[in-house]
């Protein structure tokens, strides 16, 4: 089966308790299937980069500014189907300390509006007690590493 390529910025925003926080979704065209939880981010814009894609996802996604990404915590490739296409994604993931907040939804397309059912702020020993589907696999230790350093 073909795939699209599709390069994708992630953040894992945390506040000060160490709670990062993730969004709830699912596909419209597959509303059966279980919803996932996910940290905010998307593809990346023809000529943009990972960096720039990210400031300008959290912007959309959450209303917050951002200006310092820091460093790419971890990259992944993976296949996955949305909308009836399978997209062949390269994320990388920047991890961003933020006071806690509400997300605005004020900057979200159609698509996320009707995609995204929910979020929470995900402290790691929820993360390693849900049974719910969560991405990246290892969250919790790639968290519960980065935060103890």
């Amino acid at each position: 089966m073909d795939a699209t390529f599709r390069a994708s910025a992630k953040v894992l925003i945390v506040d000060a308790s160490g709670r990062v926080l993730l969004f709830k979704g699912r596909d419209p065209a597959r509303p059966d299937d279980r919803p996932v939880w996910f940290a905010v981010g998307g593809g990346l814009d023809p000529g943009e980069t990972p960096q720039e894609a990210a400031i300008r996802e959290v912007r959309e996604e959450t209303g917050q500014p951002v200006d310092d990404l820091g460093p790419v915590v971890l990259t992944r490739r993976f296949h996955w189907r949305f909308g009836g296409t399978v997209y062949d994604q390269e994320e990388t993931y920047f991890l961003v300390l933020m006071p806690n907040f509400e997300p605005s939804t004020s900057g979200w397309s159609d698509v996320e509006r009707e995609a995204v059912i929910g979020h929470h702020w995900w402290s790691v020993e929820e993360l390693r007690a849900t049974d719910e589907t969560v991405f990246p696999v290892g969250l919790a230790d790639l968290l519960d590493d980065r935060l103890r350093r």
